[in-house]
């Protein structure tokens, strides 16, 4: 399935597409199958038979997700920056990748949100899905520091705290809205430049 479904889309993945777009957005609790049917034009037994419960139709919406996420910044990585930099120059390209994704899809950071919110087992699922990603960009950190092209830190931690400042933008957007202000693709930009220069400082010998 890509982001958006077409007229040769299966049911499956439009199910999948409209799930994730209701998590993300609804909320878990907010989303019914019966409500996810209508919206669909299809019968609640049609989703049924591509998902047996609202919560196997979750699992899938977090495994596709997580496979998106690291197919969107693998093709980051390659296209801004190409295969063979190093440095923080690929640093900044992930980045990048993740706040284009946080403007073009928030129904995926939104899912982020809700998975995180409601904890156990579900939010499990999601740490198991994107833990060979992170643990993929700590290795990479770790090797660019050994070979003196940035600067010596904990690469995990690094990791974290990158990771919890693009998935903590969906939780920012409500908090936002909720003091009567829209979120704007200005304060994303300036988000994420802040995060960048934060890395910079961290980071360039």
């Amino acid at each position: 399935m890509a982001g958006t479904p077409t007229s040769t889309t299966s049911t499956g993945d439009r199910i999948l597409a409209a799930a994730l777009r209701s998590f993300g957005s609804t909320g878990i609790d907010g989303t019914s199958l019966d409500a996810l049917a209508r919206d669909l034009g299809v019968t609640k037994q049609a989703i049924l038979y591509w998902y047996p419960s609202k919560e196997a139709l979750l699992d899938a919406v977090i495994d596709f997700s997580a496979v998106e996420l690291q197919r969107r910044f693998a093709r980051a990585i390659q296209t801004r920056a190409g295969e063979t930099s190093t440095g923080f120059e690929r640093v900044e390209a992930v980045v990048h990748a993740a706040f284009r994704l946080a403007a073009r899809h928030p129904a995926m950071l939104g899912l982020m949100r809700e998975v995180n919110r409601i904890g156990p087992p579900t939010s499990t699922r999601l740490t198991a899905s994107v833990t060979p990603l992170l643990t993929a960009a700590a290795a990479w950190l770790g090797d660019e520091m050994d070979a003196g092209r940035l600067r010596r830190h904990d690469p995990k931690l690094l990791v974290l705290m990158a990771y919890s400042s693009v998935t903590g933008l969906a939780t920012e957007v409500e908090v936002l809205r909720a003091l009567g202000e829209e979120p704007t693709l200005a304060s994303l930009v300036r988000r994420r430049d802040q995060l960048v220069d934060l890395l910079r400082d961290a980071l360039v010998p």
